[in-house]
């Protein structure tokens, strides 16, 4: 049960000198919290992975802060200059197309570098494909690994081979072109019985979750065109 103090409204301004790494619906447009709407309308600057995506949530809710682009091709050689204004007094929010920033997308750099610097950054609470998945999917989620998207080439092997061997659950992200390869590639190692479960287009008009065997899925995808974004839930190895 909660305590009585338990929700507490702790900041009713923006803290200058701050990083607010801010998560964006994965889907709904109604899955941002209101904490992030007011970082988003107040912060002095929006970086956005992609300006136009980030456009239509912020035209949806009316905020029309100054927004410049940080992706994983310039993310490098912005740290400098978002340093700077950090160190000068503004207050920064990051946003990444959908989800945390961080998670298999731009924003590990920034922070690290943030750190580094002793100045301040604060994660918001809020989406991520993840979490939903996992809760979905039917398996174990008491405890899990996540391995965002594997290697395309240079240690997608090894990596296949060593994710077989977990006994925890294993997560993954995959795109509409692969998921087909890596649930085949992941039956050849972990076996076609495995148990998985794989969702697409959560909290999308047409999210979907499908589960049995890596050999029945594999089936099923092979059958029906993969479309949307991917998350793959895979049971643990059962241990002897």
């Amino acid at each position: 049960m909660s305590s009585p103090g338990r929700y507490v409204d702790k900041c009713l301004y923006l803290c200058t000198n701050m990083l607010y790494i801010v998560p964006t619906p994965v889907g709904n447009m109604e899955d941002v919290t209101l904490r992030a709407l007011k970082v988003l309308k107040e912060a002095d600057l929006i970086l956005a992975e992609d300006t136009r995506t980030t456009g239509i949530l912020l035209a949806r809710y009316g905020i029309s802060n100054r927004l410049e682009s940080y992706h994983k091709y310039n993310e490098h050689g912005r740290l400098e200059g978002i340093a700077n204004r950090l160190q000068a007094g503004e207050t920064i929010a990051l946003v990444s197309d959908a989800g945390t920033p961080g998670i298999s997308d731009p924003g590990f750099l920034v922070v690290r570098e943030c750190v580094r610097l002793g100045l301040e950054v604060q994660c918001l609470p809020g989406a991520t494909a993840v979490i939903p998945a996992t809760v979905v999917s039917g398996l174990p989620c008491d405890r899990f690994v996540f391995e965002g998207f594997l290697p395309q080439k240079k240690g997608r092997a090894s990596r296949l081979a060593c994710l077989a061997e977990e006994n925890r659950t294993v997560v993954l992200y995959e795109s509409p072109y692969r998921v087909v390869k890596t649930l085949t590639q992941l039956a050849e190692v972990a076996g076609g019985d495995r148990q998985v479960a794989v969702c697409r287009e959560i909290s999308k008009i047409h999210e979907e979750a499908v589960r049995g065997t890596l050999n029945e899925v594999t089936a099923h995808f092979t059958a029906h065109e993969p479309r949307g974004e991917f998350v793959i839930v895979m049971a643990g190895k059962v241990k002897d």
